[in-house]
């Protein structure tokens, strides 16, 4: 069965609010939603760096608010003023180490945040489904080299991975509490994806980014951790999956697909990260180069990985681009961005580039799927 496209049909007028819509996926993702027709509303704190994509892809003012994920009050009310049909929410803290510095903001956003937006889910009726953006690093990770599949147990050592387990068992707690059987008629689930890479994302203390900026200023890269492997795939690859799982939510077989969900690359792209720099840098050329780290850092896994067979059997969701690939697409992306390319250009065309990578697929397969894991 071949991987799906969004559908333009299902997306065409839908009212879609999404949390995190300021930051990195964030800003991707609305713009692909606005490329297939939705009425987009945004929830989500102000840019944290300059340059960012979000400020390049011209977000309706008048339905962006600057808001905290902590703030109930300031959240429901973005709720009722939307009054969306999906609700996508990905706001987060979203860094292990920024969560060792700060522990009890990042479980106030990522586990409390996640009651937040369900308990406004609870008071607008008009919501059909809802996706729930967790992480990989969401499953308790016991350094084995083999994938973590959607019935591993939550955990997290860190407080960042542990702030994602507890925002899974939210969302799977209130999914059993409050929505379906005679509840809220709104579908709830979550997705955990792999470690995502592209152009446009300049955040602080991320792998690509920092690679970007030491390479742009002729320096060598600093490496915490080349050993570490991790599930990489390229922004757009978990995007088409949670639009997928949007869709398969709001059909006639929703509850089927009101789960956790898995979304990673195929096995041969879970690389160490000195593959992932030293084939940016050969790319790069310039003299471009790394480091090993000589500071102390705080605990990070060395293994991570996620097997989305499920995904791929029930969603009919696949990855698309091969890890090299989506190097190339992300250095591509850089390096036209720096030369005067205007971000908002360049990230629709790769969103059409993607699409074009995509078949008609079979939806009457994914049907069949759907009543086997029914069965099961």
């Amino acid at each position: 069965m071949a991987a799906l496209n969004p559908d333009p049909a299902f997306w065409a007028g839908k009212r879609v609010l999404l949390t995190g819509h300021t930051g990195f996926k964030g800003a991707w993702l609305s713009l692909w939603l606005a490329r297939l027709g939705a009425r987009v509303s945004g929830f989500a704190l102000a840019p944290e760096t300059r340059p960012n994509l979000f400020e390049a892809i011209d977000f309706p003012s008048e339905r962006s608010r600057i808001g905290d994920i902590r703030d109930l009050a300031a959240l429901a009310d973005a709720m009722a003023a939307s009054q969306p049909d999906i609700v996508i929410h990905m706001a987060a803290q979203a860094l292990v180490r920024p969560s060792y510095a700060d522990p009890v903001g990042t479980f106030a956003v990522n586990a409390m945040g996640t009651v937040h937006l369900l308990e406004a889910v609870r008071g607008a009726p008009s919501v059909r489904a809802v996706v729930v953006v967790t992480s990989d690093k969401a499953y308790e990770n016991r350094e084995w080299p083999y994938a973590y599949r959607e019935t591993e147990a939550m955990g997290g050592r860190d407080p960042y991975s542990a702030s994602k387990g507890c925002a899974e068992l939210v969302t799977s707690a209130y999914r059993a509490s409050f929505f379906g059987a005679g509840g809220h008629p709104a579908r709830i689930a979550s997705a955990r994806a792999g470690n995502v890479i592209g152009g446009g994302d300049w955040s602080a203390d991320r792998l690509i980014p920092d690679i970007v900026r030491a390479f742009w200023a002729g320096q060598s890269v600093e490496i915490r951790a080349p050993h570490a492997i991790r599930p990489w795939q390229h922004v757009l690859e978990p995007l088409a999956g949670y639009l997928r799982l949007a869709e398969c939510l709001a059909g006639a077989d929703g509850n089927a697909f009101a789960e956790g969900w898995n979304l990673g690359p195929a096995d041969e792209d879970c690389r160490p990260v000195a593959d992932l720099v030293e084939r940016l840098a050969r790319g790069w050329g310039d003299g471009a180069g790394w480091h090993l780290s000589q500071r102390t850092h705080p605990h990070e896994a060395t293994y991570l990985k996620v097997d989305a067979s499920k995904a791929r059997a029930r969603l009919g969701w696949d990855r698309r681009l091969t890890l090299d690939t989506a190097l190339d697409w992300t250095a591509t992306w850089y390096r036209a961005a720096a030369s005067g390319a205007d971000p908002r250009a360049l990230a629709a065309a790769e969103i059409a580039r993607y699409e074009a990578l995509g078949q008609p697929g079979d939806r009457a397969g994914v049907r069949a799927g759907v009543q086997a894991g029914v069965q099961a």
